[in-house]
């Protein structure tokens, strides 16, 4: 029975517990004596409780994310009613800055803050040998990257066949922006690059294709990033049928020449570019402390959607200090324009820690108490305002990030493309009386009625270009008869006959 429990609730069983596989591979000769065992939020508490105990564990260390510390602080608060001798340690950013932590920290014996990998394998060493650690709370210090040791090899085959896999070539970020927690270091650090691509072709050999990375700023330094694309490249050149997937988050407006070369060369469906906008308004980038050149960013986006087949992913967020409806429409309307795959249209969350705590004042910043800390209103923002735009977000996904309604999307914006989108998310909710749990072939239904009578647009074009995503969704029967429009096409279908026949 192992001594140590390295647990984690994820948010999905897709996803793999990255931190978790870190602090095991660093344990040394402790790692005879230690199991990674994940769950995920759906599952009971009292069952996880149950699992985790049948290892008789003398320590067990949770991982604590935004998605997962409620359930995690109930699944302490049991396991120390069962077994109170069990020692419990607690890792992760919901964790790492106290005071500002949950309010079931308490409960716990130790809290380890930021990087872990080192502190967590000593605290372990005095636990066992029956120490007392002088602290309760101990200060994570980041070993240097060259004497981390990779956790790659610890993702199972299941995890390869099934999950994603989470890798990263570097951590940090030079960056500053006030609402990401990122802002808090001190600068972007890169792990050996050779060492790193060997562990890379250790997991494609053992059958990975899917590969998420995690690093703030990817293309930050051009060689390294040229160096790790040129590898995935050359396998993709060996394996020409491989379905390999690679996710990125990309700096916006850094795109070198030789950057841009290297990216045209991909295959469609390979390259997934995460690109952070949050906001095209210059007073509030430097409000928040975010540099970006808007006018390289535009450019290095049409650049991107016109030479490459990346698929793009922007982001944008509402609820930002200094912010309002009428700016974010602006900022909305040219990321349209730009026209990238998907816009992640994200509400503002209060994180544990991040420097943008500091304008909760000024700005009358006003977040949920309960996670994930969205906020409710601001200044400039209020509360039914929020609302409205978080039902735009949802019903954006449904049918502007879906890509099962790309005709329909261009029919719907026409010149205005927040204004349009706002009234028809409007009237799908007062029609609705939700944004969830509408089937496909309802939302049909209703975006009919809704592009005629709300928009106002010729009900032939609003036809025409649901039935063309009607086709490309591969949806059974007719579009016209899930209108009820069945015998108005046969009328029109008969005077089109009578017509060929004169």
């Amino acid at each position: 029975m192992p001594n140590i429990l390295l647990s984690t609730l994820n948010s999905k069983y897709i996803h793999c517990a990255f931190g978790l596989r870190y602090l095991y591979a660093n344990l040394g000769n402790l790692k005879d004596h230690a199991k990674i065992q994940e769950f995920t939020i759906h599952e009971r508490p009292l069952d996880i409780v149950e699992k985790l105990l049948a290892n008789k564990p003398k320590i067990i260390g949770f991982g604590v994310y935004i998605w997962n510390v409620v359930e995690t602080g109930q699944c302490i608060k049991l396991l120390k009613q069962i077994k109170p001798k069990i020692k419990i340690v607690v890792g992760g950013p919901e964790v790492s800055h106290v005071p500002d932590a949950p309010n079931w920290l308490d409960s716990v014996d130790y809290t380890i803050t930021g990087a872990g990998e080192l502190q967590f394998k000593t605290l372990c060493n005095q636990l066992l040998s029956e120490q007392t650690p002088l602290e309760n709370v101990i200060a994570g210090i980041p070993l240097p990257l060259e004497q981390l040791v990779m956790p790659y090899e610890f993702y199972d085959d299941n995890d390869i066949k099934n999950r994603i896999l989470y890798v990263e070539a570097s951590r940090g970020c030079p960056f500053k922006c006030e609402f990401c927690l990122s802002a808090l270091d001190k600068t972007s650090k890169s792990f050996n690059i050779d060492l790193f691509l060997v562990e890379m072709d250790k997991l494609i050999q053992r059958g990975a294709n899917h590969f998420k990375f995690i690093d703030r700023t990817f293309n930050l330094k051009v060689k390294t990033t040229i160096a790790i694309l040129e590898f995935f490249l050359d396998h993709l050149s060996k394996n020409k049928s491989n379905d390999m997937s690679i996710h990125f988050e990309v700096v916006p407006d850094r795109l070198p020449d030789k950057l841009r070369e290297i990216l045209a060369k991909f295959p469609d469906h390979v390259l997934q570019f995460e690109i952070g906008v949050q906001t095209f308004d210059p007073k509030i980038q430097d409000l928040i402390s975010r540099k970006q050149d808007n006018e390289k960013t535009c450019e290095n986006l049409v650049w991107l959607r016109n030479n490459t087949k990346a698929h793009i992913h922007a982001d944008l967020i509402f609820g930002l200090p200094g912010d309002n409806l009428e700016n974010f429409a602006k900022s909305f309307d040219k990321l349209v324009g730009l026209n990238p795959q998907e816009i992640q249209l994200g509400i503002l969350k209060r994180l544990r820690g991040a420097p943008i705590n500091r304008h909760t004042k000024e700005y009358k910043m006003v977040y949920n108490e309960n996670q994930p800390y969205t906020i409710l209103s601001t200044r400039d923002i209020d509360f039914d305002t929020m609302q409205r735009v978080n039902r735009f977000a949802r019903f954006w996904d449904m049918i502007g990030n879906s890509g099962r309604f790309q005709n329909t999307k261009k029919v719907i914006f026409a010149d205005t493309p927040f204004l349009n989108f706002m009234k028809l998310s409007d009237n799908l909710y007062k029609t609705e009386g939700s944004s969830w749990k509408i089937s496909l072939r309802r939302l049909f239904k209703l975006l009919h009625q809704q592009l005629i009578n709300v928009l106002g647009i010729d009900e032939k074009i609003a036809f025409d270009a649901l039935e063309k995503d009607f086709i490309h969704c591969n949806e059974k029967g007719h579009l016209a008869s899930l209108l009820n429009l069945k015998v108005k096409q046969n009328k029109v279908g008969v005077r089109n006959k009578r017509q060929k026949q004169h």
